[in-house]
Parts: C-alpha cells; sequence; structure tokens
C-alpha cells in the first residue's frame, strides 16, 4: 500500500471519528443542558451567554419541585403502576407469542392478523370506550384502570412471536418427549433461551407505561395518584412557571429508564434483531 492510499485511510478515519465526536456531543447535550438546568434557579437557564455550569439551587429547586407536585409520592406512583405493568405484560405477551409461534389452533392466522390490525389503531380512539368500559367497572381512579387495559400489547406479542420462530421445533419436541408439561417446557426452555428478547419487549414496556401520559391523565383524577408526566404537566399551567423545576422534574423522570437501559442493554440489540428471523 503506498503511502499516498495510506494518507487517504488516515484522513477518512479522521473525518468518520470527528463526525462521530459531533453527533454525540449534539446527541447529549440537551441531557447536560436538563441536568445544569436543574441545578440552577430559573432565571439563570435562559440567560446569554447560557449557563452551562452546574449551579447551586438543586436542593431547593427540589424543595418547591416536592411543594408543587409531592415528586416522591408521584415517582412511588410512576415506579409502582410501570413496575407492575412490565412485569405483568412480559409475562403474557411471551405466552402469546409462544402460542402464536408454536402451536397450531383454528384461526390462528386470522387472530394474528386482527393484532397486526390493532398496532395500526391509533392508541387516541381507544380512549371514550376505554373510559365506559373502565367507568361501568367502577375502575375510574384506580391503578388497575392505568395497568390493565394495555398488558395485552400488540406490537410487544409480534416481537415475541417473531423471536420464539426462532426455536427449533425439535427442542421442544425433545422436552416432550422427556414428559415436560407445557408450563414447564416455557419456563425451563423458552424463558431461559428468549432472555435478550424480554429484555428488549421490557424495555420497550416499561418506557410505553413510563411516559404514558393521555391515559393516566384522564382515568386518574385524584391528584395524589398522579404520574409523573401528568404531575410535570401541572408545573406549566401555574401562572408563574419555575424552569429549575421543570428541569428536575424532567431529570428525576429521566433517570429510571436510563437506569433500566443501562441495566438491559447487553440483552437489548440481540432481542430487537431476534424479530427480523426469516421464516
Amino acid at each position: 500500500m503506498t503511502n499516498k492510499n495510506k494518507g487517504k485511510q488516515l484522513l477518512g478515519k479522521i473525518g468518520m471519528y470527528t463526525l462521530l465526536f459531533i453527533g454525540v456531543i449534539v446527541s447529549l447535550f440537551p441531557f447536560y443542558w436538563m441536568f445544569i438546568g436543574a441545578t440552577n434557579p430559573s432565571g439563570a437557564i435562559f440567560s446569554i451567554p447560557p449557563n452551562l455550569t452546574p449551579g447551586g439551587h438543586f436542593m431547593e429547586n427540589l424543595r418547591n419541585l416536592n411543594e408543587s407536585v409531592g415528586i416522591w409520592r408521584v415517582v412511588g406512583n410512576s415506579l409502582f403502576i410501570t413496575l407492575t405493568f412490565t412485569i405483568l405484560s412480559v409475562f403474557i405477551c411471551s405466552m402469546a407469542g409462544y402460542a402464536f409461534a408454536k402451536f397450531k389452533f383454528a384461526g390462528r392466522e386470522f387472530i394474528f392478523f386482527m393484532l397486526l390490525i390493532a398496532i395500526m389503531i391509533p392508541y387516541h380512539v381507544t380512549i371514550i370506550p376505554l373510559f365506559r368500559m373502565m367507568g361501568s367497572l367502577d375502575w375510574i381512579n384506580t391503578y388497575q384502570a392505568v395497568i390493565l387495559p394495555n398488558l395485552a400489547y400488540p406490537f410487544a406479542i409480534f416481537l415475541m412471536r417473531q423471536n420464539m420462530r426462532s426455536i427449533p421445533d425439535s427442542l421442544l419436541e425433545a422436552a416432550r418427549v422427556d414428559g415436560a408439561g407445557e408450563f414447564r417446557i416455557f419456563f425451563r426452555v423458552i424463558i431461559p433461551t428468549m432472555r435478550p428478547a424480554l429484555a428488549a419487549v421490557a424495555i420497550f414496556l416499561f418506557m410505553f407505561q413510563w411516559n404514558n401520559f393521555l391515559w393516566p391523565l384522564v382515568i386518574l383524577g385524584d391528584p395524589d395518584m398522579a404520574t409523573i408526566p401528568v404531575a410535570l404537566s401541572r408545573l406549566n399551567g401555574m401562572s408563574r412557571i419555575d424552569y429549575g423545576q421543570i428541569m428536575l422534574g424532567t431529570t428525576i423522570s429521566t433517570l429510571p429508564i436510563m437506569v433500566f437501559f443501562l441495566l438491559l442493554q447487553k440483552q437489548f440489540i440481540s432481542g430487537i434483531l431476534g424479530g427480523s428471523v426469516k421464516e
């Protein structure tokens, strides 16, 4: 290889890493600015030139935020709803995906087709009939009204079904020959094999419920039962908007998602790619 070609390769690598570095900075800067804003008073956040160093108002913003919306109670509400929903939904969606992938029964293709149709229905269309259903069950202002309606999440079922199609049928047949029942096969064979897909689905469902705004706003009229997105929206309705409180509340609402993703990131990519297995 000539020195000229080596020079071109070196310049190409420098250009590529420069673009990647710029992309990282652009992607992370909003988070950095949010964290900085959480430590500064409201007037300093939009100052010119912008203040990019941590301030000393973190505890004051936290105290004001707690007085405004009861942030720790709100975080507790969101954690309870989201974790309960994620655990139950992962279990239900994985079992449904297993049934669609490995069992042959009358109407399977039609039911799966209807599931795909359900993915295309806008979420907002279901609000009114769902609210009337919750009212008939006397579930308005209850946590189960937030948790239960979306447990069988169509996209999660679809993703689990696509992943489970990659499991060899011979493996399941061998387990059945050894005397294992379907539930034992599911918990001892399917679940350990599908850990990447389960992690991907868990992250998706956790983010969906944690960031869910419209349905909790409609069904939970009691402020003491509010979730983080609903509680933070009330800060914008005040006559004087304290951006320090908003930045701190946004920071607190972002941290659980970041922690949950970091814990499962090793499994996430392989779980998403597993849904691309060709039939």
